[in-house]
């Protein structure tokens, strides 16, 4: 399962919320039986493992989490590697109501307190909402549907404006009234108002026909006026109405109001509203347990290639405790090699702590029986014995501790020589860093021609534009880098709303065709 977590410190309006980004399994469930109440044994357990998990989000004190429940496309892995051919890929349907049923036991055990949808939750005002229909409120998800489909329309929208459309019809047919902009919560009559509300207008028509895939799960009580999820101060609940509540802020507003604008609104007699006291939600969302740092498991598209290059496949339940036991092995082990080593000699695999590796070369390796033929170490350089697997395992710990601190200090080291203008600086290892700078700037072999000096530089600038969260950075090749990443998730991104949208065509045909 890959999550993305939005603590506390994150500002709105991502604030404490989760989003379940992917979600995957293989079919190899012992016993294969069901339970009591008719429900297939394995889907039990892993409802328990994703209640427990929305347990401990609301512990930490996150507000809500997002789920779209949208099925991997056809002949694609979401993160395991080959499913086995028995494994059917659930419609869109079975697929949510197999998430809404996990949430309806949550609900039950109180860690849940409302499931709604993001239509629902952000583009309509029902009832006594008061909040803004406005694309500043809508969370934003990395792969999430809605942030491809809403960059979408606002280049429509700039394509339109600008007027390179030509003879097609622009998305603006005619201007927002005032009417419309006050319906929707705004004060600001503005043309970025106008703007805000088309954009809402147009997701929330792309959106609506699927909008039950897109599930809104509230951890902490909804404020029914400004729909701020709480978690300080007290919130005022209707002492007749089920569903109606305050925040502090809301509740002085309501008393302010004239009496027909309070609750219940356009009605003679008012209820009651009596305050809650919202009580052990921590200041901070932070996790206390220890953060295995692995560059194999930061994103899903990592793990996939760590699982293609080294065949750990879940085709098989032989192959998939084999592939297991590997993944836990690379997470516990970040300095160990990370695909198969193969020897240069007679290109079979070196098995861990079997061979000798050349200490210039960055990939030069051979066996054991081609080191100890006579000439079979024909090679300039020295050769040292791989370690074996006992004494990776006695460095294991230290050595990733080691190699954590490390890759901090040199990131750390990488930002400061980008903005260094001193000759002699001081700061360690500023000028080797300098080095490497211009090395990159002269070097012929580059990086994929094998020059180790610019392989070095260019993991390091990799990892930097993984985690740099600056808009204007003064890292070398960062904001390139950071920008061939985003164009390969946004393609990626792309495909999965294509498909989504196909299956909602087809979905509309057959619905067309039943009732014809």
């Amino acid at each position: 399962m890959y999550v993305q977590e939005f603590g506390s410190e994150c500002s709105s309006p991502n604030q404490r919320r989760v989003y379940l980004s992917y979600l995957d399994s293989v079919k190899y469930f012992r016993p294969d039986i069901k339970s009591a109440n008719g429900e297939a044994l394995r889907t039990f357990v892993y409802h328990e493992i994703l209640i427990g998990y929305l347990e401990y989000c609301k512990l930490r004190g996150f507000t809500s989490c997002y789920i779209w429940a949208c099925p991997p496309l056809k002949g694609e892995d979401y993160i395991l590697y080959c499913h086995p051919e028995i494994q059917k890929t659930p419609k869109s349907d079975k697929l949510r109501e197999w998430y809404l049923a996990m949430l309806r036991k949550a609900a039950k055990e109180g860690i849940v307190a409302e499931t709604t949808n993001l239509y629902d939750h952000f583009f309509l005002q029902t009832g006594e909402c008061r909040a803004k229909v406005t694309a500043a409120r809508l969370p934003y998800f990395d792969g999430d549907y809605w942030p491809g489909a809403a960059e979408d329309i606002i280049y429509q929208m700039s394509q339109d404006d600008d007027g390179r459309k030509g003879n097609k019809k622009g998305i603006l047919k005619k201007p927002i009234t005032k009417r419309a902009l006050k319906a929707s919560g705004q004060s600001d009559f503005s043309g970025n108002a106008s703007k805000d509300l088309l954009l809402m207008h147009k997701l929330g028509e792309t959106i609506h026909p699927m909008k039950e895939d897109f599930i809104m799960v509230h951890l902490q009580h909804c404020c029914t006026h400004c729909c701020t999820l709480m978690v300080t101060g007290n919130r005022w609940v209707c002492s007749q109405c089920k569903d109606f509540q305050l925040c502090d802020g809301c509740y002085e507003a309501e008393q302010k109001r004239e009496d027909r604008e309070r609750h219940p609104v356009n009605h003679k007699d008012k209820h009651k509203l009596y305050p809650v006291e919202i009580g052990d939600i921590p200041a901070d969302t932070k996790d206390r347990d220890e953060i295995l740092e692995s560059e194999f498991f930061d994103t899903r598209q990592a793990f996939l290639s760590l699982c293609q290059g080294n065949h750990y496949q879940y085709d098989t339940l032989r192959r998939a405790k084999h592939s297991s036991m590997m993944v836990l092995y690379h997470l516990h082990n970040p300095t160990a090699p990370a695909f198969v080593t193969t020897c240069n000699a007679c290109h079979l695999d070196i098995e861990s702590g079997q061979g000798w590796r050349c200490e210039v070369c960055p990939d030069y390796d051979v066996c054991n029986a081609c080191y100890n033929k006579e000439g079979g170490v024909n090679h300039p350089h020295k050769l040292t014995n791989h370690p074996s697997l006992a004494d990776q395992n006695a460095q294991n710990k230290e050595a990733r501790q080691l190699r954590v601190l490390q890759l901090r200090k040199m990131l750390d080291l990488l930002v400061h020589a980008s903005q260094c203008r001193c000759s002699l600086c001081q700061y360690p290892n500023c000028r080797k860093v300098k080095g490497l700078f211009r090395h990159g700037l002269r070097c012929k072999i580059r990086a994929s021609g094998g020059c180790v000096l610019c392989k070095k530089m260019w993991y390091l600038l990799q990892l930097h534009a993984r985690a740099c969260k600056e808009s204007k950075c003064d890292v070398p090749r960062c904001g390139d880098l950071k920008e061939h990443l985003r164009r390969l998730q946004q393609q990626s991104d792309s495909r999965r709303r294509a498909a989504v949208m196909e299956m909602m065509r087809q979905r509309a045909a057959e619905v067309a065709g039943t009732s014809g």
